[in-house]
């Protein structure tokens, strides 16, 4: 729910949109697609022109407002040509197309932005940050061309956490070259450095209500996160030293799953150690490998005595032997987002609650519900669906599924992504207790900034391979990123945007 919001965004400028899970961000972006109607009241100026709300079929688009959600929207088994082609065709509004003036259209377009990006190419065959670029430029162009030119207010919804670093370089530096030629753009994120890097200004949603509007440069990281929690918030910071006294838990020798090959790691009991890499350098196959979620093709885990060859691992066998692995995608491999919270929690412990006449749901959903409290997940309602939750609860009650099951060796891929600042504190937390209660910890994560609050050492891939490693006072957001962009041969460019001013809307 929303009470007496206001968001006022000035032409040209790239505004930011923050605020923690559940905080109405979504709710308005939605009033703003027509998906959600306002209350009686509520009122929307495009360049001091009033709109109608609620927004009918098709009126924002009209109206020169596009979106890119995260998940882009776009057809992997398609052209790129085609994607770009793909909301007019499934409006009807191009039924003749001319395919060899429509590729010089595109191929123009995208090099007016700078991109490298071959229309004949399918999507499926681009990298991710590819794609975003892709999703951008395609809605930019339906905001020029309904707009009646450059103007118009080009949404995107939390466009970053699936893409590396240069990935985001890349999406930052089309974002102003969209803004230079006249658009608008609300930015909705929970990166705050990122926030402050690309936007000229931010709002600040909170329980539904405006917290507060900032211009960006002006705001340090503490009054950001003071402004979206509601009150100051002491950041996570794990304890750097790593473990030596403590006993080697987990041996992974000569594993080779799909692009990497000849990873070998020693991990210690109650050490939290981070994987990370630009997409595509393998570093998140290796907990994908020694779960068995992909095929192992070589190598070994030794845990506690035991040796497992990788070639044939499986999920059942790995949860056999304590390995338990949380997948990025968090309503698709991680959780099953038609089934309750209790649910999901229950599966990985349901013979613990078998009783004479079967499963005793009772017991579960008073065992859910106390660690929903341990977990502050919000609400905490054991029998409600887990796809109704925000990113952040989700994640906690993932979290919690597998923490519950006091595993040897948890694996993490990208465990806060599109979690807030708050949550992700909490989780942090959870991952630090879990550790110091003797669990191996493993976390795959682009976010240097995560893996710099929370890991004993981060370990940096390259082509498949382990490139640097990083051990106490190394193990920095700054360090992170450059031995990453170091390992691959690449250096991250200087940025600037100039700020704007006129109201729009």
């Amino acid at each position: 729910m929303l009470d007496d919001v206001e968001l006022a965004v000035m032409p040209g400028e790239v505004h930011g949109l923050l605020g923690a899970n559940g905080s109405g961000k979504s709710t308005l972006i939605k009033i703003l697609a027509g998906l959600h109607a306002p209350e009686p009241g509520a009122e929307l100026l495009l360049y001091g022109r009033g709109a109608t709300l609620p927004m009918p079929a098709g009126g924002a688009r009209r109206l020169g407002i596009s979106f890119v959600h995260q998940h882009l929207a776009l057809m992997p088994t398609l052209t790129v040509l085609e994607n770009m082609l793909l909301n007019d065709l499934a409006v009807g509004q191009t039924w003749n197309i001319r395919w060899s003036k429509a590729r010089r259209q595109v191929a123009e377009t995208f090099e007016r932005f700078g991109l490298a990006i071959d229309p004949a190419a399918r999507v499926a065959d681009l990298s991710q940050a590819d794609r975003a670029l892709v999703a951008i430029t395609r809605a930019f162009e339906e905001v020029r061309r309904h707009s009646g030119g450059g103007r118009g207010i080009l949404i995107l919804d939390e466009p970053t956490p699936f893409l590396p670093k240069s990935g985001v370089d890349q999406l930052f530096s089309l974002v102003r070259s969209v803004v230079a030629d006249g658009a608008s753009v609300i930015f909705v994120a929970h990166d705050i450095d990122e926030i402050r890097e690309i936007t000229d200004r931010a709002t600040i949603l909170r329980d539904g209500r405006l917290a507060g509007t900032v211009v960006s440069a002006e705001a340090d990281h503490e009054r950001f996160i003071e402004l979206i929690v509601g009150e100051k918030v002491t950041l996570f910071q794990g304890n750097r030293r790593v473990p030596v006294d403590r006993p080697v838990s987990v041996s992974v020798r000569g594993l080779a799953a799909g692009d990497v090959s000849g990873v070998n790691l020693d991990l210690r009991q109650g050490e939290i150690v981070g994987l990370t890499g630009l997409i595509g350098s393998g570093f998140d196959r290796v907990p994908e490998a020694i779960y068995g979620a992909m095929k192992g093709e070589a190598g070994a885990v030794a845990l506690d005595g035991k040796t497992l060859p990788v070639a044939g691992m499986t999920p059942d066998r790995a949860l056999d032997h304590g390995i338990a692995f949380l997948p990025a995608d968090r309503l698709g491999k991680a959780g099953v987002g038609s089934l309750s919270i209790a649910e999901n929690m229950a599966l990985p412990v349901l013979s613990e609650f078998r009783g004479w006449f079967g499963i005793d749901w009772t017991r579960i959903d008073a065992h859910v519900l106390a660690l929903g409290q341990k977990y502050d997940i919000r609400p905490n309602r054991p029998h409600q669906a887990l796809s109704s939750l925000s990113g952040g609860n989700a994640q906690k009650v993932l979290m919690a599924k597998w923490l519950q099951t006091g595993p040897r060796l948890l694996m993490l891929d990208e465990p806060t992504q599109g979690v807030d600042v708050g949550a992700r504190q909490k989780l942090f937390q959870a991952i630090d207790e879990s550790a110091s209660k003797g669990t191996t910890v493993l976390v795959a994560s682009t976010d240097a900034e995560q893996l710099a609050q929370i890991c004993h050492r981060v370990i940096v891939f390259s082509k498949g391979r382990i490139a640097v490693e990083l051990t106490g006072e190394a193990i920095t957001k700054d360090r992170i990123s450059e031995e990453t962009l170091k390992a691959h041969g690449a250096t991250r460019p200087a940025a600037d945007h100039d700020g704007k001013q006129e109201e729009v809307a």
